[in-house]
């Protein structure tokens, strides 16, 4: 059989949709709480918004609050829904490993459920048996949409939040590729830090609606580069409408012109990633630092920490890969040294060869003042970690073209906005910048990495220095 992802990425594509429609027979929603009308209930909605389901989320405690009759509504419901939609239940089941077997056979057997949330308090094992099988899907919690979400999963665990731990470590509980992850729309700064620590999983993500979560940002903080990997998952819009089935119709339509906007920008697409990669990673810090020049500064940038977080490098690497992909270049230039582990992640990703200028020209062997496999007349963009005035990449690009080399292009991830740009412009050279430091500081405000007043100092300071 199918696995349970390729299942749900086909219907994705089928119907054009990542809509996944809870069903949550809420006793204030119906005329009386019986299995009877939680059963009617549910199936109207089936019935009315099918065509435009990627997948249905019925509530498995609704159901079971209403005893052995609710359970077998429950069973009526997803034997109700067309084959060819999965369906996720939302039991958010977690016990020891006997225990969940015995969950996982009641929820995949019994009920006739193809996927399920789990719960990964007690750890790896408690989550096991769920996956043992190809074609059932199993979303692990991560970062959840309620507002107590942060008294546990926010709490830091060596230099990050428990969630972004559960992102990386959940990534090797399955040997089947059938697990994803629950991340709340409520909170687009989590979803950017959960898809770049996990760039390849679906995720569930609840919030959008009654819970208030921002249609737009979440899908530019978690959608895939494919336009793939995320079902939004809205219950209560779609229940208490007067038409269900056009409810239904124009979120998937929202969705989808949502996901069609962030193909052409995909820079508010990586300026939330990585700002909460920045900040998470201790790559850039607030406060008061003495800087090199002996002046005082609000923020300091250390970007040479980024070696020491591999999920926090790939993303990075990622964007660096998005923007070179408009520019024409035959090998990347990383200027020593902390471009060098960028560059090479950069590399790894592109498939461009990397060299590098060496800060003292070799006095013995090949005497090379840049070291790597290059060609006269190659075309070298020049990688960087940031910019400030853009006085300093002169003396690589002079390196470069003394070995034959053409330089057009100098790409760097940070723009500090104080003049490189006008700089490197005058003497015919390109500036290309990931993100500026002025679109940092905005995601940072907007996600509450930083408070307005914060905000106003750093502003302040960089005007002084531009």
């Amino acid at each position: 059989m199918d696995h349970f992802f390729a299942r749900l990425e086909a219907r994705a594509n089928d119907v054009d949709s990542l809509l996944c429609i809870g069903l949550d027979p809420h006793p204030g929603l119906l005329p009386e709480y019986s299995p009877a009308a939680a059963r009617d209930f549910c199936q109207r909605i089936v019935n009315a918004c099918a065509p435009y389901a990627c997948a249905f989320k019925p509530n498995s405690a609704f159901f079971e609050a209403l005893g052995a009759d609710g359970i077998a509504a429950l069973t009526d419901v997803i034997a109700t829904i067309p084959d060819d939609i999965p369906v996720i239940l939302d039991a958010k089941r977690g016990d020891i490993a006997s225990t969940s077997e015995a969950y996982a056979k009641a929820i995949f057997d019994s009920l006739g459920a193809h996927a399920v949330t789990v719960n990964p308090y007690l750890g790896a094992d408690s989550i096991a048996p769920f996956l043992q099988r190809p074609e059932c899907g199993v979303f692990v919690l991560c970062k959840t949409s309620n507002p107590g979400a942060d008294d546990l999963q926010s709490l830091f665990v060596g230099n990050e939040p428990m969630y972004v731990q559960v992102a990386r470590q959940a990534q090797s509980w399955s040997k089947h590729d059938n697990l994803g992850l629950v991340v709340g729309a409520t909170d687009p700064q989590a979803l950017a830090q959960v898809r770049a620590a996990a760039p390849d999983l679906w995720l569930l993500s609840p919030g959008v609606g009654a819970q208030s979560g921002n249609l737009q940002s979440a899908l530019q903080a978690g959608v895939r580069e494919d336009q793939l990997g995320m079902l939004i998952n809205i219950s209560r819009l779609i229940a208490t409408s007067r038409n269900p089935e056009g409810a239904a119709s124009e979120l998937r339509d929202a969705i989808n012109s949502e996901r069609a906007s962030s193909i052409h920008a995909p820079q508010y697409d990586d300026r939330a990633r990585l700002a909460a990669i920045l900040v998470d990673s201790g790559c850039v810090r607030f406060g008061e630092f003495t800087l090199k020049s002996g002046q005082q500064s609000p923020f300091y940038i250390d970007l040479r920490r980024l070696a020491s977080f591999p999920h926090a490098l790939q993303a990075v690497a990622r964007s660096f890969q998005r923007m070179l992909s408009r520019l024409t270049f035959d090998c990347i230039a990383a200027i020593p040294y902390a471009a060098l582990p960028i560059g090479t992640a950069v590399s790894l990703a592109t498939g461009y060869p990397l060299i590098y200028p060496r800060r003292d020209r070799k006095q013995y062997g090949t005497r090379a003042a840049v070291d790597g496999a290059y060609h006269k007349g190659d075309i070298a963009v020049v990688l960087d970690d940031l910019v400030t005035t853009g006085e300093s990449k002169f003396e690589t690009i002079e390196t470069l073209q003394a070995c034959g080399l053409e330089v057009r292009d100098i790409a760097v991830l940070i723009d500090r906005e104080q003049g490189a740009a006008a700089t490197l412009t005058a003497s015919d050279y390109r500036l290309h910048a990931v993100v500026t430091i002025g679109e940092l500081l905005t995601a940072w405000r907007d996600s509450g990495a930083i408070h307005a007043a914060q905000h106003a100092i750093v502003s302040d300071y960089l005007s002084q220095g531009s």
